[in-house]
């Protein structure tokens, strides 16, 4: 049975503690007196707590009681974490230093919050044995922290550190090629969409946050600045307590999001507030508040149906329950895995769905492309115009000949922009003025075209401002004097770029309502392929005729 006990000790199954007082007291006394190491000396009046030692050296004595220590865990080491500069003493044996003690008028050299020893051999037996600590605190004498002491195989303490360092280090490396990503993704999207920024955004905290709560195996940090870097830590883990609910909210159209925030903001800081100096306590509240405020988010996304919401909220459960139960440095990494997966699960439910949208907006626009070329070379567009090209040419070679020109040019010209996604708005004002001749030619209508502020260097969908120009020729008539003029003009504001068409002429008594005819819903396909939803359009009808007005944003 023993022989069992010690393979299955050293396939560490069973991990048996070699300190058998679980909770070991510190006993302290402020001097300097080298016999206060002896194993055996007397520490019957010394007192629990420290007290104020200032910038004095002063002693601790604990008492560890060992059991049997089996081969395979010598050498045997003694893990330490404690403030200060401190030499350690082990039965009287001086076994190592921390830092440097103030000596000779040199001030202290501060040690880290946790360093490892080697005991000899010779030292270790079944039974009690005495810690002693020479220690300076000057730097911090007013923080009251307990002594800890673990013991182990001495390499075990060396590399255990080191193989969970290298877990972490892969699952930072993951969440650093994610926020980089998504942070191109951000930038190179026309869109710009917050809900990948913030996402971004998350996964770069959440390494940032990996790497800053295992820093301490990467580089020494003096124990006066040990809480730095967990100060840093808990407003990374405030500054992911906003994102990801945040992030909930824009997934799942939360209608009150604004509140939620607000309200989860103020209880972060209060938390802060009322939790100052408890850095783990402050870590797992906010936590806690940042799953609360993503339950309710989620559970009002499943009450609205919204896509993904069930299997969120079994990922928000789960994270909980990890964060609960485990170990508070493993399960905070592990449940922020879980909860950064579901807003990744999210975003790939949400890029789907923008995906089939936009492919739905191409067919539309392809769809309603094709029709627009068929009404233009339709049967009774070309027996109407090849009619009276026709009586042109009987009754004025010379003006027929320039007629069968416009026309071959708007043919020509749409041919060359029908599969294209943008055009030149160059080419778009010379579609117009060819479309204008042609049909001043077959109606014999005076129209006149005015254009004001146009930027050549723009780029609009194809035929959108044809179309207008079509649906005006199409449903007004003449003023007298037999004119119809259409002007179109341009502005920029900031990044609103804003062109007002404008016809000028006689509405029809019978007119056919322009919110449902194909031109304008060619219109609205052509700004949703290449905009997404960063336009408005408006055609409202006037008393001198109709006025349409297009506003694009662009970033």
């Amino acid at each position: 049975m023993h022989k069992v006990l010690l393979l299955l000790v050293f396939l560490n199954l069973v991990n048996i503690p070699v300190i058998q007082n679980d909770e070991p007291v510190s006993l302290y006394k402020t001097g300097d007196d080298p016999a206060w190491a002896a194993k055996n000396y007397n520490d019957k009046n010394w007192s629990r707590v420290r007290g104020d030692t200032s910038d004095k050296i002063f002693w601790s004595r604990t008492r560890l009681d060992l059991r049997q220590v089996e081969p395979e865990l010598t050498p045997l080491g003694l893990q330490i974490e404690s403030f200060g500069a401190f030499e350690v003493y082990w039965d009287g044996v001086f076994i190592g230093n921390n830092g440097q003690l103030p000596q000779n008028g040199k001030p202290e050299t501060p040690g880290s919050e946790s360093s490892y020893y080697r005991v000899p051999d010779s030292l270790i037996s079944p039974g009690s044995h005495i810690v002693a600590l020479r220690t300076s605190k000057s730097l911090l004498p007013h923080v009251h922290r307990d002594i800890g002491f673990k013991m182990n195989k001495y390499t075990t303490l060396l590399t255990k550190p080191l193989v969970t360092m290298s877990y972490m280090n892969l699952m930072a490396g993951a969440f650093l090629i994610a926020a980089v990503y998504y942070f191109f993704l951000y930038l190179n999207s026309r869109r710009r969409p917050l809900d990948i920024l913030i996402f971004a955004t998350t996964c770069l905290l959440f390494f940032v946050l990996l790497i800053m709560e295992y820093l301490k195996f990467h580089v020494v940090i003096p124990y006066s600045q040990f809480f730095i870097r967990l100060e840093i830590i808990g407003w990374l883990t405030f500054a992911n307590a906003l994102l990801v609910p945040w992030y909930f909210i824009i997934q799942f159209n939360f209608k009150r999001g604004k509140w939620l925030m607000a309200a989860l903001l103020v209880t972060l800081l209060l938390l802060y507030g009322f939790n100052y100096g408890h850095y783990d306590l402050t870590a797992r509240l906010y936590s806690l508040a940042m799953l609360i405020a993503a339950i309710i988010v989620v559970l009002n996304g499943i009450i609205q149906k919204e896509k993904g919401g069930f299997i969120v909220l079994a990922g928000l459960l789960i994270s909980g329950l990890m964060h609960k139960f485990i170990f508070y440095d493993y399960g905070l990494f592990i449940s922020f895995t879980i909860i950064v997966l579901s807003m990744l699960y999210l975003h790939s439910i949400r890029t789907s769905v923008i995906e089939a949208e936009h492919q739905q907006a191409v067919l539309l626009s392809s769809r309603l492309q094709l029709e627009l070329l068929k009404k233009n070379i339709q049967p009774h567009f070309l027996r109407n115009t090849l009619t009276s090209m026709m009586d042109w040419v009987e009754e004025s070679p010379r003006e027929g000949s320039r007629f069968i020109q416009a026309l071959a040019a708007e043919f020509d010209i749409m041919n060359e922009i029908s599969e294209q996604t943008l055009i030149p708005i160059t080419k778009e004002l010379e579609l117009c003025r060819q479309h204008l001749s042609v049909m001043g030619f077959r109606k014999e209508i005076n129209y006149k075209w005015e254009q004001n502020g146009i930027d050549e260097t723009q780029f609009i969908p194809p035929a959108i401002i044809h179309t207008l120009l079509e649906n005006g020729i199409t449903h007004s008539e003449p003023l007298p004097g037999n004119i119809i003029t259409f002007k179109l003009s341009y502005s920029l504001s900031g990044n609103h770029h804003k062109y007002v068409f404008e016809t000028i002429a006689k509405n029809r008594e019978v007119f056919t309502s322009r919110s449902g005819g194909n031109g304008l819903k060619y219109i609205r396909a052509r700004l949703t392929e290449s905009y997404g939803q960063n336009w408005v359009f408006k055609s409202v009808q006037t008393e001198n005729g109709w006025l349409s007005t297009i506003q694009i944003t662009r970033s």
